[in-house]
């Protein structure tokens, strides 16, 4: 394990094979993402770079001004490099089509699940952001997530047993009709 602090960003740690939940933010929180072409955009610009390290992508919600992510390292130390390239490519096309002076990209942050539940806990948060932030009130309705591969590949009954297990944060608005 390797640990980078910094004086005004957040620490990060970096480790072999292990989980990480990822959050990246617009800088000022701006809705430059609001397009849904630059999601899309951003979207295979994370998959290539993740396949580019040998990171696994498990989960991802991308909002108008921020994104979430839950993957599986390679190797940690090559983090910052993946956000790096992440950034600068989709930066100069936000940039470009947004026509923003300003900087795109203000952080990010990572965070390692320290077991199963955590895990959850965290895959619930990222899959129920759409209706947090009022998006959308079913999380069916919302296209830029992992959701609907997700939903195939568990299926109804368990994910909803997943929600209802795993229901630590205190904004998860679940409902049995959300999906």
């Amino acid at each position: 394990m390797e640990r980078k602090d910094y004086l005004h960003n957040p620490t990060h740690i970096f480790m072999d094979d292990t989980l990480y939940f990822i959050t990246a933010s617009i800088y000022k929180k701006r809705p430059l993402l609001q397009d849904s072409t630059l999601k899309e955009l951003l979207l295979n610009n994370i998959k290539s770079c993740f396949e580019c390290y040998q990171w696994e992508l498990h989960h991802w919600v991308i909002l108008d001004n921020h994104y979430h992510l839950l993957g599986k390292s390679r190797k940690g130390n090559d983090l910052s490099h993946i956000i790096q390239k992440i950034h600068s490519n989709s930066g100069y096309y936000i940039k470009q089509n947004t026509k923003t002076e300003e900087q795109v990209w203000w952080n990010y942050w990572d965070y390692c699940p320290r077991n199963e539940k955590d895990y959850f806990v965290h895959l619930n948060y990222l899959l129920n952001n759409p209706i947090k932030h009022g998006y959308v009130n079913k999380l069916q309705n919302y296209h830029f997530s992992s959701f609907h591969q997700y939903i195939k590949i568990k299926g109804r009954g368990l994910l909803v047993k997943q929600f209802k297990n795993y229901s630590d944060y205190k904004e998860l608005n679940f409902y049995e009709d959300d999906f």
